[in-house]
This record gives C-alpha cells, sequence and structure tokens, in this order.
C-alpha cells in the first residue's frame, strides 16, 4: 500500500512537471505582450523620431486646452522645445493627458518617456523616479481682490479661504498664525466667499491662482511667496536611462540660464523669484 502511494504521488508530480514544461515557453511567448511598454531609450526615441510626454491639460498655465481643444501652457511649450532640442523638431511629440494621480505611474510603468505635469520634486519621489532641475519654482500664494490687499500683513488677521486638506494649511498657520482659515470643498466656493465678503482672500500654489487671475483680472497675487516647490521633469530610473536624463537636464539647465523659462513663465502670469 506504501508502495503504491509513492507511486501515486511520483505520477501526480510527473505530471506537474510536464504540465510547467508545457507552460513555460508559452509563458515567455506571452511575456512581451503582457509587459509591453512605450518609454524608450534616447536612441530608440531619436529612431522613433517622436517624445512621449504626459502633461495636465486642466491645469492653466500650466498645461490646458484653449477653446479650439489645443494644448498650451508653460509646460506644453517645455515638452515642445525639448523636442526641438533632441529631435530637431518642435512638434516631434506625442502628449498624453493624465490625472495627478497617474502622473508618477505613467513614468514607472514606462508608458511615457517623460513627465511635466505639475509635479513637485520631493526626497520621496525620487526614490522612484528621476528629476530634471527645476523648470518653475511655485509654492503657496494667496490671492486677494485689487486695491484690497497690497501685501502679507494686509490679510494676516483677516479671513482666508483654503482647499480642505491642503498642503498649503501649515504653511499659512506658520507663517500668518493669526491668519482665521475657513476650509472650501472647491475653487468655486472659494471664488463665492471672496465675491461675498465672507474670506478676505485665498491662498492656493501659485500656478494655479495665476490661472484663476486670467479668469477674473479683478483678483491679483501677493507678490510674496509662502514656500518655495519645484516644479521638475519627470524620467524613469535605471541606466539605460541616462543618455535621455542628460540630454534633458542639460537642456533645463541651458533654459534657465538663458532666461527662456523665466520669460515664458512671465508670458503665463507665473510670479517668479526675483
Amino acid at each position: 500500500m506504501k508502495d503504491e502511494g509513492r507511486m501515486k504521488v511520483s505520477r501526480s508530480m510527473t505530471n506537474c512537471l510536464h504540465f510547467f514544461l508545457l507552460l513555460f515557453p508559452l509563458t515567455f511567448t506571452l511575456y512581451p505582450f503582457i509587459s509591453k511598454s512605450n518609454a524608450a531609450e534616447f536612441k530608440e526615441i531619436r529612431q522613433r523620431g517622436y517624445l512621449l510626454v504626459a502633461v495636465k491639460d486642466n491645469s492653466p498655465p500650466l498645461g490646458f486646452r484653449d477653446r479650439q481643444g489645443k494644448l498650451r501652457g508653460l509646460e506644453i511649450e517645455l515638452a515642445q522645445k525639448l523636442a526641438a532640442d533632441l529631435l530637431g523638431n518642435p512638434a516631434a511629440v506625442k502628449f498624453i493627458p493624465v490625472a495627478n494621480r497617474d502622473r508618477l505611474n505613467a513614468v514607472i510603468e514606462d508608458k511615457v518617456d517623460l513627465a511635466i505635469a505639475q509635479v513637485t520634486a520631493t526626497d520621496s519621489r525620487s526614490r522612484l523616479v528621476s528629476f530634471s532641475p527645476p523648470y518653475y519654482i511655485d509654492g503657496a500664494a494667496i490671492i486677494a481682490k485689487k486695491a484690497t490687499a497690497e501685501s502679507l500683513n494686509d490679510v494676516a488677521k483677516k479671513t482666508v479661504a483654503v482647499l480642505k486638506g491642503s498642503s498649503t494649511i501649515p504653511t499659512v498657520k506658520y507663517l500668518l498664525p493669526q491668519v482665521q482659515l475657513l476650509g472650501v470643498d472647491s475653487y468655486q466656493q472659494a471664488h463665492a466667499l471672496l465675491e461675498s465678503g465672507i474670506a478676505a482672500a485665498f491662498t492656493a500654489d501659485a500656478s494655479v491662482l495665476s490661472g484663476w487671475v486670467r479668469e477674473y483680472p479683478q483678483y491679483e497675487i501677493l507678490p510674496t511667496l509662502l514656500s518655495a516647490e519645484p516644479l521638475a521633469v519627470v524620467m524613469p530610473k535605471g541606466l539605460q536611462y541616462d543618455s535621455l536624463r542628460q540630454q534633458v537636464n542639460a537642456a533645463i539647465a541651458r533654459y534657465t540660464t538663458a532666461g527662456w523659462l523665466r520669460q515664458r513663465a512671465v508670458f503665463w502670469g507665473l510670479p517668479v523669484v526675483k
């Protein structure tokens, strides 16, 4: 009986081994299709002829669609300039609009070559992806109706609206401890509070408030930023992407030195550090 049991176990193991050997080549046949990616090394990008870039299409003035549906903004122009420098053609770029939650994953999962999508370079994120030198220094700012405030002191003891859960909250509390913060669920609600006079000002990222000013020109951003948050191009990690990173980093450095990035930021109404 024991011998019969051993024979059954042996036959079972043999059958499993045969099944695995049949499945093994099939697994490797399917694998390229399962893990297919779009991102490439720089030499392959040149052969392909265009960059794949993740961008925002709803964050004016960094990346947004105009009335004709065309993508515009500082980050769109930056992608086009990189395409011109790296590939010799500003039109050699395909834009992939992404939500905030997908900006890093698009690069990590090799769906795009780069992400230029209002991403702040942080230590925690740098463990997952590589960052270029900053192309814009964003930060918390305060907006108010024209002629109602000229500096932070003018709102230091007033009610200031802020999005609930915003990372701006601790910064404002630290720098303006006497401010009365009023949480809101949306930019529309903040606008209504400002128009009614319930709130004297609204705080958010300067890049976001620049879009606000373009839509509501009766408002202005107070001149002092409350924080400094570097926006950078997101690139993949890995030795195979060294050439791409070197090309992008060198280009961003040139744009900064030549003043092109500052010029375009001013054009789009973004506050710049003097």
